[in-house]
Parts: C-alpha cells; structure tokens; sequence
C-alpha cells in the first residue's frame, strides 16, 4: 500500500470506530463528535478507560499495536460493565466490533471508578505477561536487538558464537514495514516452523497480492551518526533467497519484504560516494589503501609449503580454518578452458581458483576424489597447502622450522559468480573493480558499458523499469543516458576473505536494509554449533565492546559489581521503609 491507500484506510477506521463508541462516549459524559476525531479520540478513550493517554503512542506502533489493540477493546467493554469471560472472547474474536453490540443494543452503563487490577491471579499474569511482551517488543524493535554470529564470514575480529546487542539508535530505527507479523521472531515461529509474518511470498506476486497490502511505507527515525568506512554493520541481505531459514534452502523465486531478509554481519569497506577497488586482496577507496581500526584480524588464503605434512595439531595451534592441496595437472593433457569447466561441473574437486603454469606444468588447489585424479591425470605437490588462516596467525606460522614459505594467496582469474556476473568485467574475490558505490542525490551517466552494475540498483531498490536496447538505455520506457540515485547504498564484506559471500557475490547494500551497529559482545561461546556438551565459553571476550582502541577490556566484573550493589540497595531500603512503618 502507498501512503494515500494508508491514509484513506486510517480515515476510514476512525469513521467506523465513531459509529461503533460514540455512545459509550456521551454514556462516559463526553461528546459524541468527540468519538471521531483522529487521534483525539483516542486519547479519550484511554481516559474513559482509565489508562495512561501514552498507551495511544503503544496503539500506533506496528507490532506493538497488535497486542495494545485487544487489550483497549476488553478494557473497553470491561468500562461499561462487561467484565465476564464471555465478553473477553467476544471483544477479541469479533477484533473489536463488540463495540457495535454494546453501543446500539446492550444495556450499559459506565463504570467511572472501575478497578483496574485483574480479579483473579490467572488475569494478573496475563496482564504482567503482556505488557512485557509490549516492553520488549518495543527495545526489540526500536531501540536494541540481539545477535548471534553464524558463520565465520567475520573471523578473526568477531567468532562463530559471539552473542551481540546491535543498537538500532546508532543510524535511525527502521519502523516495522510489515505490520502483521509475531512480536520479536523475524522469520520463522520455533517449534510450528511457520512463516512470522502475514506477506505475499512469489515474485510475481509481490505487487498484486491482498496480503501485501498491510506493508508500511519505508521509514526510518532520524539518526545521530552516519554509517563510517569500516564500521561493523548488520543489515538485511539484498539478494536474500531463502525459503528456510533452518535448513538455508535457497529459492529464486521466493520474495521478502525489506524488513523480513536475512540479517547479516559485515563490515563496510565503502560508504555512499566512495570508489571502491580490490588489488591483490587489499581495500583501496578513491585510490588510497584502507586502514583498518583496532582488533580487526583479517583472514586471507596463504599458500604454505612446509618440510612435512601439515598435522591436526598445526591447525589447532594457528586456527586454520580449512585446509586444500596442491596438484599438478599434465599440460598435455587439458587445456585452460577444458580444465576449468571439468574441475567446475565435477563436485569432486571444491573450485579452482588459479593456474599456475609455465612451460612444463599446471598448478591447481582443491579437494578431490580419487576418480576425479584419475581422470584429470594429476599428482598431488607433497607438503604444498592452500590455508585460510589470519594475518596474525600467519606471521607467526612464517617463523616455524618447517616452514619453507608462506605467501598470501591472490587470484588472477576472473570468476563468474561474481557481482555483477557480466563477461566484459573480468573481476574476482581478490581484484575486483574500480566501482563507484551510488549516492543520494548523486548523477551518474548510465549507459550499456554500466547498464548490468547499476541494473539492480535502479530496478529492484528504486523501483524503476530499466531495459537496455541495443546500444540504448531505457528508464520508464523513456531513453536515458543518466540517473540520479534516490539513498545512499555501501559495500559489505567480511574479513574471513576468501570465505564470506558478501558484496563482491551480490552487489550494493541499500540504507533501507540497514538494521543497525553491533557495540556489544555480552557472551561468547566456542564450539556454538557442535551440542551443548561442546560448549566453552570464552571468558576474555565477554562483556567487552564490539570496536575500541587497543585489545579487549571485559567489563563483566564491573557489571557484577554494580547490580550486586543495585540489590543491595534495593534491599536495605526496603527494610528501613518496612521498619519505619512498624
């Protein structure tokens, strides 16, 4: 829904709401017209009910509003004497038209001083159970959320296991755009394993189904900082296809409103205007070589040959996160072109990712089945490794006796599941670019050398039609050789940098799926995703900051501290009130 169909549908619900109250209204001594007003006649409302008049602020927030709303309308009718358990399942299970029977066909009189506390101990948990769900969907929602890290795409500045709190504040909540929805689960309900939210999920469906009519207008609450170059973000995957989020089952036809994607952690390379270009694995923005912050710990692939095999307790020791071999392929046997799409169509070999030929031998990495040897007529190189290990790590590995060298691996062959996935970019991980991330307000020329970066941007976040013809670009059916960008978009990627499907694979981010920066690591658990008997928490890194100078600080001793002297208080000062009563 736009917003003049919002605005239409709020008008036409403060008309019906009118025809139902406004005589319970002139039966609480208030006026009839008083009943219609927007907004004023809710705040009424509250008053003939009892409540605070802030419990309008609650009945407007999307999500919030679906748990106040049931609670004014029994309160409503509890005001006018219909307190029973039947009239309770009336005012929720006619959503709220019991109103209607009350005003032109019950006998009813308003109850002026009502008691508000629940009559029975059932009534009061509820009560209690409610308004924290309320509270909580409201920090939820507006202000913090939790995070855990899944995947080891940040390693090593933040672990598979870190528990996060991601501060909505940082860069403006983002107000809930899909309005019937469970409070506080983003995607799937546990145990039921159905779906959270109410929303149209097919491509084609997306523009024309009812269920997409109850989607709020994008709108975020003014910010008090921007987003910086390598601030650590998360954010709602673009390209974001799965059906499942247990089971990662990817879908291409399957479509999430903005605020439903799969949240991600990444940290951003390249904000809004900045020119982004990868050399040989480092980040250059408007041609300077980035500097990153304090505890960033890069990962990259290394190539290690070694006096002996590589062991488990080498692995342990610098974390290595995997592991491939080297082999040498006979040139005689396979060309470039043959043997990359063999080893790419056969599941035998991981990937290839770069020849290393001269005149006598080809070199390739990779996990392979003794067939697929066979076939490919190669040999493994002894004690030669591909390992995905951190700079700090690898440095210190440099130095070991067995170590004949090590050298940070770099691509040179272009990839093609790589963004923008076109043949006239020959682009991969680790040289990619030079790339202009867009800017709002900003112009750029746009023509069909660019068409397929930009295409995305222009169709799917902007909401505009773009096809190119020939050596012509459309807009809207009309020629067009510029485009001016609508927001701001940034380049995500993580620092695992051979093991993160970030912004290289899928493109730009937008400032619409921004959801906010995590500041906070309040636990960490290695071994998260191997049972819970596996579980070791990592005592150094909780309770510290997510960014800072320097090496992590807990402040987990200082947090004991101050709630024990908060309960301590709390306690001495109710047993002095208690014994100044006595």
């Amino acid at each position: 829904m736009n917003q003049s169909q919002w605005l239409i549908l709020f008008l036409a619900i403060q008309i019906i709401h009118g025809l139902g109250t406004w005589k319970l209204y002139i039966k609480a001594k208030r006026q009839a017209w008083e009943a219609f007003v927007p907004v004023y006649n809710a705040i009424v409302l509250m008053k003939i009910i009892n409540r605070p008049w802030w419990w309008t602020i609650l009945m407007i927030l999307p999500i919030v509003n679906l748990i106040m709303l049931p609670a004014v309308w029994v309160e409503t009718a509890r005001s006018f004497g219909k307190d029973s358990n039947l009239d309770t399942f009336l005012a929720i299970a006619t959503l709220g038209f019991y109103a209607f029977y009350l005003n032109y066909i019950a006998e009813v009189s308003y109850i002026e001083n009502r008691d508000l506390k629940p009559k029975t101990s059932a009534g009061d948990w509820i009560s209690s159970i409610l308004f924290a769900i309320v509270a909580a969907t409201i920090v939820h929602t507006y202000f913090f959320q939790p995070f855990v890290i899944p995947s080891s795409s940040l390693e090593k500045s933040l672990l598979v296991g870190d528990f996060l709190i991601v501060s909505k504040i940082h860069y403006g909540p983002r107000a809930p755009m899909t309005t019937i929805a469970a409070p506080m689960v983003h995607d799937t309900i546990p145990v039921i394993k159905k779906k959270s939210y109410l929303y149209s999920d097919k491509i084609n469906e997306k523009e024309s189904s009812w269920k997409n009519w109850f989607q709020l207008p994008y709108f975020r609450i003014p910010s008090f900082q921007t987003i910086k170059r390598n601030e650590i973000v998360v954010f709602g995957q673009p390209a974001d296809t799965l059906r499942d989020m247990n089971d990662f089952t990817p879908d291409r036809n399957y479509y999430k409103p903005i605020d439903k994607k799969t949240n991600l952690v990444k940290r951003c390379v390249g904000i809004a205007g900045d020119t982004l270009e990868i050399r040989n694995g480092d980040i250059f923005i408007n041609g300077v070589e980035t500097v990153y912050p304090d505890r960033t710990d890069l990962m990259h692939n290394y190539v290690w040959t070694s006096r002996s095999q590589i062991t488990q307790r080498i692995i342990d020791k610098f974390e290595i996160e995997n592991f491939m071999y080297f082999f040498e392929v006979d040139p005689k046997t396979w060309d470039d072109e043959g043997l990359r799409q063999f080893i790419e169509t056969n599941p035998g070999l991981a990937y290839l990712k770069e020849y290393r030929r001269d005149s006598t031998k080809v070199e390739i990495f990779g996990q392979a089945a003794e067939n697929v040897l066979s076939q490919l007529n190669v040999k493994a190189i002894p004690n030669k490794y591909m390992i995905n290990i951190s700079k700090n790590f690898s440095e210190g590995l440099a130095v070991r006796t067995e170590t004949i060298t090590i050298e940070r691996f770099a691509n040179t062959v272009p990839e093609r599941n790589i963004f923008p996935r076109d043949a006239m970019y020959s682009w991969n991980y680790d040289n990619f670019g030079p790339l202009y991330i867009p800017e709002a307000g900003k112009t750029i020329a746009i023509n069909v050398s660019n068409y397929n970066l930009y295409k995305r941007v222009i169709s799917e976040y902007e909401g505009h039609k773009i096809v190119a013809k020939g050596n012509q670009v459309f807009i809207d059916d009309k020629l067009a050789d510029s485009y001016t960008f609508k927001q701001d978009y940034y380049w995500m990627m993580g620092d695992n940098r051979h093991n993160s499907i970030d912004s290289r694979a899928w493109g730009f981010v937008p400032f619409n799926h921004v959801i906010g920066k995590p500041v906070f690591i309040w636990m960490s658990i290695d071994g998260i995703n191997d049972g819970l008997s596996n579980w070791r928490p990592r005592t150094d890194r909780i309770f510290t900051t997510v960014s800072g100078d320097g090496g992590r600080i807990s402040y987990f001793w200082p947090f004991v501290v101050v709630v024990a002297g908060i309960s301590f208080y709390n306690r001495r000062r109710k047993k002095k009130k208690a014994a100044n009563k006595s």
